[in-house]
């Protein structure tokens, strides 16, 4: 019976495979990128107390391995060697990911199917990378997009000769709003996400040029860098299109030439072509500036302002007025001028148009996963049936106050915005019939505030309050809007929202429903969205077309966290710590006559990529082959950069170094050829035995006694608000502790992060050698002064580590306990926070104990 050919898939979400692969081998793949690179990530890292989220964290992470792991090279050449095994993909693992998944499925995919999907891919390639990042509303795409740019900056500036860093880049914002929120980048404090040496160099560097109005020109210096252009309109480099004159106008304007009269522009003009208008001109003007730009990075941020089909014809280049074409013009032209768009980086808020998955999609987090990880605030959906206008209201305002009244968020009163189709409705049906509710209900109408684009209707007095919205210091809670669901709206005191009237735009609904999802306070919150039962279908429907959700899905609560109040108890405990104060002062020295690098005892092994095939489960012979010529990643030094790179980390004359190479044991050439056949020589072997040779360290160590909190005041707020598993809250007042008070509990409640910590502290509580135990671990951001400064391996970057327990036994001495996953024990990481950890136990008179998951239950044996 002949085998039954597999259908070709829908669509391929590549991007999860990708994402996948990343993650399964983030290790290696992190080992061959540059160290600027790798301080940069670490800076961003959430779980080493980087300030991005982890969605953008992961986003950042892609874009990165795109950039070095995968050198920017267009997304249909990553998936073919993804798919045949080959390049960066060399050796991967079949991946599975659930039963029958979507990624299983399609590691099964036969050479049909393969093709298929390649063409797509083809389908849409440019001539120039183009990526999309498709973060759902709230998760921070424009900070991500900052980032990623001064990432970008970053790598130009110390390899300006690397091809595939952006050294200018042009930001497209969809409408004034959201150009808006992309002017908070000019006085974004950088340091959140730049390493703080590199923050001054940005500040000097970096040039902001905003072209908010139509005749707003460029002005950049020509082949100049690091300038950051942000425009609001996708079509102002393009040349304004003018209807065709009629066949009665060319017939009179036939003859004007005869009778026109010679001017003194004549003979240039060439040089002032065919423009109508100033607006013409200004355009024109724009796009000569931007061709004479270098390295030309595009950013495309909120992509998804128009979500469908416009979505589909702004990315995929259909109609001749599109964003895309418009890029694909300035790429052609920047081609001619001996220079390049380095890519195209498209921030969407969905990775779906009508329910199909973009192609050029390389990260996604959705909708979904936001809520579910507490990005968002959750979601009620309320639906009405056979209401009249001031019905609906009513119940709304009073459902709204029923949950609202009297509480502040941050200082910042709740929100309630209705949204109206047309100016009329709002100021002849709502208004009104809002009005008549709050007084009934003894609500201000003062509260009241109405922005409807109509400057008859909404002054500039409500336009200035609109602005201040998200302020403490707004009294306004009720608000009336028209037209302003789409993004760029950010206002997280916003918790509910209601449509009554089915909008002319179906899309609307969808927009509007997502303005009041934002986060707000450490702890997750709930909005609630009021409609018609015809705008709950509708919503449904657009959830299904952009996210592949129901309504259903947004609003289930999968996980079992749980919000806790944590007070502090009186009177705080404090315990006397000794701090090392460490002083290095660098002193220079005459570097020796044949200085040897010890090469010839090196170890090459480390360096070379091996790949091992064994042929079946059964068989115990594996055959490697070294593939580091075919695979390997390599910079071409000369022995002129070699010595620039040297002594720029030395801080010493070139010459100086030259010296040094040449009258080495090696010699310049070996050394030079070494390093070519392995970068990794250069900063592992090269740079520390110049450092030591030009060098010499005297170390002066001061120790200094100061009695520190177990927890810090938490201020006006009175606690400190922690979301943990309910079987991992242990609170003081439950029958099982409340017998261990006055052992424990510097806190009323802990909330223990794992099941191996929460048996480590039952097993210390049933100790009778331990007299008081503190559980340490679950305040971690600055709300202890009970921390431990250490020096990151990776990124060489001062960190802060809070151990898990403070323990005091019985004959009055103190043990400091780390509990960690059994596979994090060896971690270089987790050794470096135990290194500094034991050192200060033990000038502080203490001991430091690390302990597997495994052995929690033992205690401290």
């Amino acid at each position: 019976m002949a085998k039954t050919k597999k259908a070709a898939p829908p669509d391929f979400p590549f991007y999860q495979y990708l994402h996948l692969f990343y993650t399964e081998n983030r290790g290696t793949i992190q080992r061959s990128y540059k160290l600027l690179t790798k301080k940069f990530l670490e800076h961003n890292n959430p779980a080493t107390g980087g300030w991005l989220r982890q969605p953008q964290y992961e986003a950042l992470e892609m874009y990165v391995f795109l950039k070095e792991g995968l050198d920017n090279r267009m997304l249909h050449e990553v998936f073919k060697d993804w798919y045949e095994k080959r390049g960066a993909f060399a050796g991967r693992a079949e991946s599975k990911v659930g039963q029958r998944s979507m990624l299983e499925l399609f590691e099964d995919m036969d050479t049909a199917q393969y093709k298929q999907v390649f063409e797509t891919f083809q389908q849409f390639q440019l001539n120039y990378p183009n990526y999309i990042f498709a973060l759902t509303m709230g998760l921070g795409k424009t900070v991500l997009m900052a980032t990623s740019i001064f990432y970008e900056f970053l790598l130009a500036n110390k390899f300006p000769q690397d091809p595939k860093y952006c050294h200018n880049a042009l930001v497209f914002a969809p409408d004034k709003t959201v150009l808006q929120s992309l002017k908070e980048i000019q006085t974004f404090d950088k340091s959140k996400v730049v390493p703080p040496e590199y923050v001054a160099w940005l500040d000097m560097n970096l040039q902001f040029h905003f072209l908010d109005e139509t005749g707003t020109s460029l002005n950049v210096l020509d082949r100049s860098r690091y300038n950051l252009i942000i425009s609001n309109n996708q079509k102002i480099i393009l040349k304004r299109q003018h209807k065709e004159k009629t066949k009665g106008e060319l017939l009179f304007a036939a003859d004007v030439e005869k009778y026109r009269s010679k001017s003194v522009k004549d003979e240039y003009a060439d040089l002032y072509g065919d423009i109508e208008d100033e607006g013409d001109l200004i355009g024109n003007q724009r796009f000569q500036k931007l061709l004479r730009l270098e390295q030309l990075g595009v950013y495309v941020d909120e992509a998804h302002h128009a979500f469908g089909a416009t979505l589909e014809k702004d990315l995929m280049r259909k109609g001749k007025t599109s964003l895309r074409l418009t890029i694909d013009e300035l790429a052609a032209g920047l081609k001619e001028t001996g220079t390049r768009v380095v890519g195209c980086y498209n921030y969407t808020g969905t990775p779906f148009v009508e329910s199909k998955v973009l192609p050029e999609v390389v990260y996604a987090y959705g909708l979904k996963p936001a809520i579910d990880g507490a990005y968002l605030k959750q979601v009620d959906i309320k639906d009405y049936e056979n209401t009249k206008a001031r019905e609906f209201i009513h119940a709304v305002v009073k459902d709204f106050w029923a949950e609202q009244k009297g509480k502040r968020y941050e200082g910042m009163l709740p929100k309630l915005a209705f949204f109206s189709s047309t100016i009329e409705e709002c100021t002849t049906e709502l208004r009104p019939a809002l009005e008549h509710v709050l007084a009934d209900m003894g609500i201000p109408i003062s509260s009241i505030l109405v922005n409807v684009g109509d400057d008859k209707v909404t002054t500039n007095d409500d336009i200035r309050e609109f602005n201040l919205l998200d302020t403490p210091g707004s009294e306004k809670q009720f608000i009336l809007l028209v037209n302003k669901g789409k993004e760029g709206w950010n206002c997280r005191s916003l918790f509910s929202v209601a449509l009554h009237r089915k909008p002319k735009s179906t899309v609307f609904v969808l927009q509007a429903t997502m303005r009041c999802l934002r986060a707000i306070t450490d702890i997750q919150q709930r909005a609630t969205v009021h409609l018609s039962v015809e705008n709950k279908a509708i919503l449904d429907d657009e959830l299904k077309q952009n996210f592949r959700l129901s309504i259903k899905d947004i609003t289930e609560r999968p996980n079992d966290d749980e919000p806790v109040q944590v007070r502090v108890r009186i009177p705080k405990v404090t315990v006397k710590l000794k701090r090392i104060r460490k002083l290095y002062v660098k002193k220079d020295k005459e570097p020796p006559t044949g200085l040897d690098f010890g090469t010839e005892d090196l170890d090459e092994s480390k360096y070379r990529i091996v790949v091992g095939v064994q042929r079946s489960i059964s068989s115990t012979n594996r055959i490697a082959a070294d593939v580091t010529e075919e695979y390997k990643r390599r910079e071409k030094y000369t022995a002129l950069t070699l010595v620039a790179e040297l002594s720029r980390y030395m801080n010493k004359s070139p010459l100086v170094v030259q010296e040094v190479l040449e009258r080495s044991k090696e010699g310049l050439p070996a050394l030079v050829e070494l390093v070519n056949k392995y970068n990794e020589v250069v900063y592992d072997v090269l740079v520390p035995k110049l450092f030591e040779a030009f060098y010499e360290l005297q170390a002066y160590e001061k120790q200094e006694e100061e009695e520190v909190d177990l927890v810090k005041d938490p201020g006006d707020d009175g606690c400190y608000w922690v979301k943990g598993k309910k079987h991992l809250i242990v609170p003081m007042d439950s029958p099982e502790y409340k017998k261990f008070s006055t052992r424990s509990f510097h806190l009323d409640n802990y909330v223990f992060d794992s099941k191996p910590e929460k048996e480590m502290f039952d097993t210390l509580l049933a100790d009778t050698n331990v007299q008081q135990v503190y559980f340490t671990g679950m305040l971690t951001h600055g709300q202890s002064d009970f921390a431990v400064p250490y020096i990151d391996p990776v990124s060489h970057s001062l960190r802060t580590y809070y151990p898990d327990f403070l323990v005091l036994k019985g004959d009055g001495s103190y043990i400091i306990i780390e509990v960690k996953r059994d596979d994090q024990i060896d971690d270089e990481v987790v050794l470096a926070k135990a290194d500094y950890a034991r050192q200060m136990a033990v000038a502080s008179g203490m001991t430091y104990k690390m302990v597997a998951g495994k052995e929690a239950g033992k205690g401290m044996n």
